[in-house]
């Protein structure tokens, strides 16, 4: 790519970007830092906007970049593009339901209402969030075996209430 007297390197990408796909030449490390600059943003809010999570986002980001950078020597023109309408086929993945939300619609959910609110709590913390007894105990304010006999009758107290439900 040629730029006239003047011409900055950011009006040169917009014009490219005007005029269609860019130009690259496979292995060309000025054409991967083009490549880089000129779609690093556009995948980082795409991604961050599909995950919902930034961190994650720009991870996933860092590590395609790294990817394509090992495989630049055998760039393909018009890639890009074919993931960009793979992306707008598919379209934004549904979030995962939080725990809350499965807790509120599930027969699950109900039981746990019915048990004791302090056996309620040890078995999602538990269960739900992954604490240990210890975690647990500290957050609650109880001992670590006071959670594990909270943990055993609310299990048991489980088994009864989805007797009906779970055979």
């Amino acid at each position: 790519m040629r730029r006239l007297a003047g011409e900055t390197a950011i009006n040169a990408l917009r014009e490219e970007e005007a005029a269609g796909e860019p130009e690259y030449t496979p292995g060309s490390a000025d054409d991967f830092e083009r490549l880089y600059r000129g779609s690093y943003r556009r995948i980082l809010v795409t991604l961050i906007g599909m995950l919902g999570d930034p961190a994650a986002a720009e991870d996933c980001t860092q590590e395609a970049f790294v990817r394509a950078f090992r495989a630049w020597g055998k760039w393909k023109p018009g890639r890009l593009r074919e993931v960009g309408e793979l992306v707008k086929r598919l379209g934004r993945p549904a979030a995962p339901p939080s725990p809350a939300t499965i807790a509120e619609n599930t027969e699950l959910g109900r039981a746990l209402r019915r048990i004791p609110a302090k056996q309620a709590a040890a078995l999602v913390l538990r269960h739900y969030h992954g604490y240990t007894n210890r975690e647990i105990g500290a957050a609650l304010g109880v001992p670590e075996r006071t959670v594990a006999s909270r943990l055993a009758a609310a299990k048991a107290r489980l088994r009864v209430e989805l007797a009906d439900w779970v055979e």
